[in-house]
């Protein structure tokens, strides 16, 4: 326990004790009023008095103790000095003690009130101290005359213990040869310097979450051995106007004397969002943050010897003036793993696990497509769960197929009690979805049916690429439409009605035809003409001062083209399943008999 924390107890402690002496009298007998007092000495029961320290205490006669404050000597003077004086000259009380005056002066009475309020002043002043980062040692004014408060909260890459280098980095190969040159002008600067040759000052890491944008940064800290300080875009915000400016200045002040150093921020758009985008004033804490970080990366003094690297999936935000360069002068783009990519990725988070002689990485990477470094890491751990729930010594690639289905959808529900009427809905909905999966050249196979709940969903049917897809053509756009609804269409085929156990495929088809029609362009009616910002998510700022840029006749043919790729996608489906009834009645039959159905059972009865 430091010094700090002894006072901060002792003061504790010292104000408990002053509670307990000014309650320490609550639990006993009221003392007599004066007119009490006055009847005691007129019935002559008092064998002595004294008077001392403006207390008035009085033995009776029949042995008892009476005591009572005083709170004016004169006035009890007045009031009692005479008939005690002539009882004690006749004898009736034996003792009369009355010493002089010593009447204490009128601002006495207030010093216990004066000693309690300053010790909870004191309390509240310590306890804010704590809280901005202790008092002491530079409290107000500390190194570099920055208040503690202001103080920036980062931490080292190897506060946990373990260094990270590209090797614990997979699936990144073009991302770590771009940070390389960081670290090899940080260990070799005048090579570069030779040549004339600048660093950039800031490398933004941009890509969805989860893809390795922060392992990348510890693991150029681990490779340049270097200082590394790293720091949340969020600890610059806070309360007090002027503490995330404060921050700021010392996050570099600390850099600069660790140079070469590399400064890290987390999460950048916490704290760089658009300026002038917010509802409130131009002088806002935030933006008070954002100009001093502007000031820092490329204002008037030097910070030679440090790099900036920061990461962010929300880069449409930022403000444009921290992307210029000279800021940040690259842009790094951290996106999903390939095939190759995910089998590297799988290899790092599978060094540590027992692995089953059928296990085959480059399977379980082909099955994964879309899925993050996160996603895999998050995969191998289910997988080695499961592997050790039943007992195994090793994981097996059955491990891996059940994880990644319980990843994609959610752990099984077989305790759930459903009605023999929803099973037999279930099983033809998912039913169609799988003939008009099939039946369409440009989707992907089959991987499993099931009518057993998961998550959500009362029934599921999955299907994994064959490959890694960057773009999709307009015919794989209105054939994944039409699988959308192959669900709904086998319903009203079959059972002759609808259900709402397809809300969530009518919403993924809507939004994929209206995006066909509003951001890629493929409507013959409206042409190549994109009528969308192209930013799923709102950022109220700009998102409130955005007008449509497009008349209230265009939006009335953006709904009849939407609605027209909707309707010609469920004619497909209804050609499909009408052609195809006994085989949708036979792999529903299946599946209310045994629930689940792999893709090659599938495939084998389609072939029949």
């Amino acid at each position: 326990m430091n010094y700090r924390d002894s006072a901060f107890l002792a003061l504790i402690v010292g104000i408990l004790l002053l509670t307990v002496f000014a309650l320490r009298g609550l639990d006993q007998a009221p003392p007599p009023t004066w007119g009490e007092v006055r009847t005691l000495i007129e019935s002559r029961q008092v064998e002595t008095v004294s008077v001392k320290d403006n207390t008035l205490t009085m033995v009776l006669k029949n042995g008892s103790t009476v005591t009572s404050r005083i709170h004016s000597l004169e006035l009890f003077y007045e009031e009692f000095n005479d008939m005690l004086v002539e009882q004690h000259r006749l004898g009736i009380i034996s003792e009369y003690d009355y010493p002089p005056d010593t009447t204490l002066p009128w601002w006495a009475s207030f010093l216990p009130w004066i000693v309690v309020i300053a010790l909870f002043v004191l309390l509240w002043y310590t306890m804010m101290a704590r809280q901005s980062g202790g008092v002491g040692g530079g409290g107000v004014g500390g190194s570099g005359g920055a208040n503690r408060f202001n103080r920036a909260r980062t931490k080292t890459v190897n506060a946990e213990g373990k260094k990270v280098t590209f090797a614990d980095v997979a699936g990144a190969d073009e991302e770590k040869a771009e940070l390389q040159e960081v670290v090899d002008f940080l260990k070799d600067p005048e090579r570069y310097l030779q040549l004339g040759a600048r660093i950039p000052k800031g490398i933004l890491l941009v890509g969805p979450p989860g893809t390795g944008k922060t392992m990348l940064a510890k693991a150029v800290a681990g490779e340049a051995g270097v200082g590394f300080l790293s720091i949340s875009g969020s600890d610059f915000v806070e309360l007090y106007v002027g503490v995330g400016a404060g921050r700021v200045r010392d996050l570099f002040d600390q850099a600069k004397k660790e140079s070469p150093a590399i400064v890290f921020i987390d999460e950048i758009d916490a704290v760089a969002r658009q300026r002038g985008a917010g509802l409130g004033g131009g002088h806002d804490e935030r933006e008070q943050t954002l100009n001093q970080l502007l000031v820092e990366m490329d204002g008037f003094t030097a910070n030679e010897g440090v790099v900036v690297l920061a990461a962010t999936n929300r880069v449409d935000i930022l403000d444009p003036a921290i992307l210029r360069p000279g800021r940040f002068d690259r842009q790094v783009y951290v996106g999903e793993p390939d095939v190759k990519g995910r089998e590297e990725i799988l290899k790092v988070h599978t060094r540590n696990k027992p692995l089953g002689d059928d296990v085959d990485l480059k399977v379980v990477a082909k099955s994964t497509a879309g899925f993050t470094g996160a996603d895999l890491e998050n995969l191998c751990n289910e997988s080695a769960l499961r592997a050790a729930k039943f007992r195994r010594a090793f994981l097996t690639m059955e491990d891996f197929r059940e994880s990644v289905i319980k990843v994609l959808a959610g752990p099984e529900k077989k305790s759930r009690v459903v009605i023999e009427r929803e099973r037999k809905l279930t099983a033809y909905h998912e039913a169609g979805h799988a003939l008009v999966l099939r039946a369409l050249p440009t989707q992907d196979p089959v991987h499993s049916i099931t009518i057993v709940p998961r998550g959500m969903a009362g029934g599921m049917t999955i299907h994994l690429p064959r490959e890694d897809k960057s773009f999709q053509s307009k015919k794989e756009l209105q054939e994944r439409i039409a699988v959308c609804l192959g669900g709904r269409c086998a319903e009203e085929l079959v059972l002759g009605d609808i259900s709402t156990g397809a809300g969530s495929d009518l919403q993924t088809a809507s939004h994929i035809a209206r995006n066909m029609v509003m951001r890629y362009g493929m409507s013959d009616k409206l042409g190549n003409v994109v009528f969308d910002s192209g930013h799923d998510e709102v950022f109220i700022g700009r998102s409130m001062a955005q007008a449509k840029t497009y008349s209230e006749e265009t939006a009335n043919l953006i709904d009849e083209e939407v609605k027209a790729l909707l309707d010609q996608a469920y004619d497909i489906c209804k050609a499909i399943l009408t052609r195809d009834r006994a085989k949708l009645d036979q792999v529903a039959g299946y599946l209310l008999e045994h629930e689940t159905m792999d893709g090659e059972t599938f495939e084998k009865m389609m072939n029949e």
